[in-house]
């Protein structure tokens, strides 16, 4: 999820990504209010992902998240987050990123229109003459 929202609405260096804080991470629409099993899978998932990486101890992040060379261990470990966080979101069917995005937008859109908005100052009058 986060990832498909940072690739969305942060900007760029050349190739690279710009990632801020200020844009990327605290706008970032946190499922609304996930279980305390589904904080729990979450959990156990994301460690899965780190034992995995911890298996190939001599390679770089480049070298485990090269998609033509990424361990199958780990991928799987990646997939089983993927759907662990989809499901804190309530939804795991997305068939692409950009219905993932979009999802994330609409969501966004729900939690900040709930802000209140703020009254413009009214103009003082001139007290002079």
């Amino acid at each position: 999820m986060h990832m498909a929202w940072m690739r969305a609405v942060c900007g760029r260096l050349e190739s690279r990504y710009r990632y801020s804080v200020h844009i990327v991470y605290n706008n970032f629409p946190w499922p609304e209010n996930p279980t305390e099993k589904q904080k729990q899978t979450i959990e156990t998932a994301a460690q899965a992902v780190l034992d995995a990486r911890l298996q190939f101890p001599e390679s770089s992040l480049a070298d485990l998240y090269d998609p033509l060379t990424m361990p199958p261990v780990l991928l799987k470990a990646h997939q089983a987050l993927d759907k662990a966080v989809d499901g804190a979101y309530g939804k795991t069917n997305f068939k692409t990123e950009a219905e993932r995005v979009a999802f994330l937008f609409e969501l966004y859109q729900k939690y900040t229109s709930l802000l209140p908005v703020e009254k413009g100052k009214k103009a003082r009058k001139d007290l002079k003459g």
